[in-house]
């Protein structure tokens, strides 16, 4: 069924009479000749050929600098980071930022320089002067200050303290007769070394000690 339709669709089409004459040439605008006509249209072929030449020459181009950055080891980043400076750079040398800028500027400055600018600026000065000298503020202040002060003098006399049970213990019995404990057993210790490694000690020799053989 739909091979029928596609048929019937191209044989009504093909009985349909075109002139290809007329699609091609529009109607002549009014005021122009023919031979103005002509001479123009023959003057926009030239003028498209050309455009195609010239899309032809930038493609190459654009292919041999390509080829030319490729060999430098520059990489589309670069370039593309290159081509954004150069825009940043075009756009504000252009009149539209340059006049910007300028408005900008100027509305700036009747904003600071406007009544309302300078009462809220004013008010916020006030605030601020009253606020600092309120009581409140100062309360808070001292608070604080004396806080900080309470906490310090807490840090060192709890170093003191801590000094002073250190010294204490030190001082005490207990801590004596330890120390001297610990003395007696380091002496002992190292006397032990010390006559283990003597050679001329009879007990760091495997001999027997000397039998005394003078008369009595």
């Amino acid at each position: 069924m739909e091979s029928a339709s596609q048929g019937l669709l191209s044989d009504t089409m093909t009985d349909v009479p075109v002139d290809n004459t007329a699609s091609a040439r529009t109607s002549a605008p009014e005021g122009l000749t023919d031979a103005e006509e002509e001479e123009l249209r023959s003057e926009l072929a030239k003028v498209e050929e050309e455009i195609g030449t010239l899309r032809q020459v930038l493609a190459a181009k654009e292919r041999h600098c390509g080829e030319l950055k490729r060999k430098l080891g520059l990489t589309t980043f670069d370039g593309l980071k290159q081509n954004l400076s150069k825009s940043w750079h075009d756009v504000q040398g252009s009149n539209a930022y340059m006049k910007t800028s300028e408005k900008l500027g100027e509305w700036n400055e009747k904003v600071t320089q406007s009544e309302l600018y300078l009462s809220a600026s004013s008010t916020l000065e006030d605030w601020n002067e009253k606020l600092t000298q309120s009581e409140a503020y100062k309360k808070t202040q001292e608070t604080l200050s004396q806080a900080g002060q309470k906490t310090s003098a807490a840090l060192s006399n709890v170093g003191s303290v801590i000094s002073r049970k250190l010294g204490d213990m030190r001082n005490s019995t207990t801590f004596k007769s330890f120390e001297d404990r610990v003395g007696t057993i380091k002496s002992r210790v190292v006397g032990s070394r010390e006559n283990s490694t003597d050679p001329h000690s009879p007990t760091g020799s495997g001999d027997k000690p000397p039998q005394d053989n003078a008369p009595f």
